[in-house]
């Protein structure tokens, strides 16, 4: 009888370390994404900011030679 009880209290122990550990990652993804949730990446730049692409009218073809050279 005495083993059955050790081995049910160590389950209980493991079903309560799992459930916090599980908990704690739930809470902190939500502090994660509380947090990011309003930062906006696509905003135009302020200040100084210098265009660094400039796109002219090039074929199609051009455009895709320079893919597969470059890798784009």
């Amino acid at each position: 009888m005495k083993p059955a009880l050790l081995l049910i209290k160590d389950a209980l122990k493991i079903f309560i370390i799992f459930t916090a550990c599980t908990l704690l990652f739930y809470f902190g993804l939500r502090a994660m994404h509380a947090e990011y949730q309003d930062y906006h990446r696509y905003d135009p730049p302020e200040g100084r900011a210098v265009k660094v692409f400039n796109q002219d009218n090039q074929e199609w073809v051009e455009r895709l030679s320079i893919f597969f050279r470059l890798g784009e």
